[in-house]
């Protein structure tokens, strides 16, 4: 049991139940509703980035056609969070604009990315998710300008 080749996904906790990733959370009806992937989390400082509510909100800028945060390695707070997103046609959108949303939307400084890179398009899977495991990898070689680096320090 497990996947094929690769053992290492296969986790199971202390009561048996296999570890999908998925984060969830149950409602007062007792419904459940994923609501996010344990990847996804990004820990800055300690600090939880709740990086689903981050990406709904960059989805809500005219300018943005995609959005995905992910986590960037970093020496002192061990993750920041980047930016990837594709923009409208005829559309731009730097860092600070994004922030500015971000404040207007009523998100804390600390919870704003502090790098973004913009695509010309998302990698996807055959079934068209974005593939978030190849932004993280392009992720690990980048580091936040050191304006950015005062800014959200």
């Amino acid at each position: 049991m497990g996947y094929l080749k690769r053992p290492q996904l296969y986790r199971l906790d202390a009561d048996g139940w296999f570890d999908t990733g998925d984060l969830a959370r149950m409602d007062a009806e007792g419904y459940i509703r994923i609501c996010g992937r344990s990847k996804d989390v990004i820990i800055r400082g300690g600090e939880n980035i709740p990086v689903v509510e981050i990406e709904a909100a960059l989805y809500r800028m005219p300018q943005v056609a995609e959005a995905a945060i992910v986590a960037m390695p970093d020496a002192r707070l061990q993750e920041r969070a980047c930016a990837y997103v594709t923009l409208h046609r005829g559309s731009a959108l730097d860092l600070a604009a994004l922030c500015a949303h971000l404040a207007a939307e009523g998100f804390a400084k600390n919870f704003w990315p502090e790098r973004l890179e913009v695509l010309a398009e998302m990698p996807r899977t055959p079934t068209g998710k974005i593939q978030k495991f190849v932004l993280r990898e392009l992720a690990k070689g980048l580091r936040v300008p050191a304006a950015e680096a005062t800014r959200s320090a």
